[in-house]
């Protein structure tokens, strides 16, 4: 027994213990009204049910959505790595930019330390070789004048 008809009995029950108190009229409306809610309930029972499958998705569409998110996966991660390479290939540039930067101050240090070098032999070479000591140096200049005004 189900519980619609435990409480369907229950209720009776309780009508019958009032039965005494009601109207005729009520009584039979009542009854009346008992017989069909029971008999609507065992036709809806006893009719066959239809048992519907569940809904497929559409396999076409499923497929579409997953082929779209794959090569929406394959253009970012394709920018991703192009940016990537971009940078390193820019660093590298970079990097060779300084390696020539330093070697053409070095070169310039080099040059600047060579002249230096140069000028400073010079300037030995001319102080040592003097002709005249530098005393006689004045003495000296006059007797140039005077040989080049000579001649």
């Amino acid at each position: 027994m189900n519980r619609r008809d435990q409480d369907g009995e229950r209720m009776a029950a309780s009508l019958s213990a009032k039965d005494d108190e009601l109207e005729p009229e009520l009584r039979e409306a009542l009854g009346n009204f008992r017989s069909s809610v029971t008999a609507w309930s065992e036709a809806m029972m006893g009719r066959p049910r239809e048992v519907k499958a569940p809904e497929r998705a559409n396999s076409g569409w499923v497929t579409k959505w997953a082929l779209g998110c794959a090569v929406f996966a394959g253009m970012v991660s394709g920018g991703v790595y192009q940016n990537h390479r971009q940078q390193e290939i820019a660093r590298a540039e970079a990097a060779a930019a300084a390696r020539t930067a330093q070697q053409q101050r070095e070169l310039a240090a080099q040059e600047q330390s060579t002249q230096s070098a140069e000028d400073l032999m010079a300037k030995v070479d001319s102080d040592i070789s003097q002709e005249v000591p530098s005393a006689l140096e004045p003495l000296a200049s006059l007797m140039t004048d005077d040989q080049t005004k000579g001649n």
